[in-house]
């Protein structure tokens, strides 16, 4: 005689297991369960979420100038560029020299405006070149004093030790001559 077990009770699987697994599903549903209202605290109130965008006025913002505009504590890089600054980041698309490449148009909505977080990415300095006599590079774009970290007017990186180019933050123009960034 073979035994009086069942097929599945030959294999190893028994009762007594499977109601160890399902106790253990239930007691990890239920923890998640009641842990959930913690995790969902930690996400950012309606009042702190309408904070998370500006609108900027470019009505007064002529071509070649540059401002500055402050998002999540973090300054931004508002220009307005000349057509001989668009004309020298386009022909610089396909220069092999470019630390990170990007193109012109995949960094701009609009060709004559640039936005970019003013925050080197090496280690989170502030580049120069907003101010008309602040040194600008080889590039004409920003220059970061801590590190010499040189981006272009495109705020492509040129030249290292940053390891990417300055970001450009989510933003949209609106009909009112504005910009929204965030």
């Amino acid at each position: 005689m073979s035994g009086s077990g069942s097929p599945a009770e030959a294999a190893g699987a028994t009762r007594r297991d499977f109601l160890y697994i399902a106790t253990g599903a239930m007691a990890a549903v239920g923890t998640a369960v009641a842990l959930w209202p913690f995790i969902d605290s930690m996400n950012p109130t309606a009042d702190v979420l309408a904070l998370s965008s500006v609108d900027i006025d470019l009505s007064s913002v002529e071509v070649g100038q540059r401002i500055t505009a402050m998002w999540r504590s973090r300054p931004v890089f508002i220009a307005r560029r000349t057509p001989e600054e668009i004309a020298r980041a386009r022909a610089d698309d396909s220069d092999p020299g470019l630390i990170d490449p990007a193109t012109d148009a995949s960094r701009v909505i609009q060709d004559e405006w640039l936005v970019v977080v003013g925050v080197c990415t090496h280690l989170g300095c502030i580049p120069l070149g907003q101010d008309p006599a602040a040194p600008r590079g080889d590039w004409g774009g920003w220059f970061c004093p801590c590190h010499g970290s040189v981006y272009d007017t495109a705020g492509r990186v040129r030249r290292s030790p940053a390891p990417r180019n300055l970001d450009v933050p989510p933003y949209e123009f609106l009909d009112n001559g504005a910009v929204r960034i965030g």
